[in-house]
């Protein structure tokens, strides 16, 4: 199967992945991909503690994880992708990874950044690559839980 869903959450690992994102989707492997929170044992090993049993977990930088995906070293999980920022997503669909969905979740507000839905404030480089997404063929919808209605890039971001 490979990547079933990416989720942008800021939180990264948290109570809604964790609960009710893992389960709506199936996923037999959460994996944050984070160039900076793969280098912090801290941040991982609380993270790891949050991990639903029966579900593997992978926290690694972008590199790896488009190493990986290009090996085939998931091919047989469904993957739950968590990245806190747009741009480690372009960097992995441009690095050959396959992402039908993107969810976008939590991103905080923030100086330079506009609110566009509640939880989703955006700067102008988050915004360019939420549309490149969509322009490498990637689906983008607001989606904070499973049961909320899904609702398109274009809703909020023109």
């Amino acid at each position: 199967m490979s990547v079933v869903l990416a989720r942008i959450d800021q939180r990264m690992i948290h109570g809604i992945v964790v609960t009710q994102w893992a389960g709506a989707t199936k996923a037999k492997r959460l994996m944050v991909v984070d160039n900076e929170v793969s280098k912090d044992e801290v941040q991982k090993a609380a993270m790891r503690m949050s991990k639903p049993a029966g579900t593997g977990m992978s926290i690694i930088d972008t590199d790896t994880a488009i190493t990986n995906f290009a090996d085939g070293k998931y091919d047989n999980h469904n993957v739950l992708l968590i990245v806190r920022e747009p741009e480690t997503l372009v960097a992995l669909v441009e690095g050959g990874v396959k992402i039908p969905k993107v969810n976008v979740g939590i991103m905080f507000d923030g100086e330079g950044k506009k609110t566009v839905k509640k939880m989703v404030s955006v700067n102008e480089k988050e915004i360019a690559d939420l549309k490149r997404l969509k322009t490498l063929g990637v689906d983008v919808t607001f989606h904070f839980v499973p049961s909320d209605p899904e609702e398109n890039l274009e809703k909020y971001i023109k």
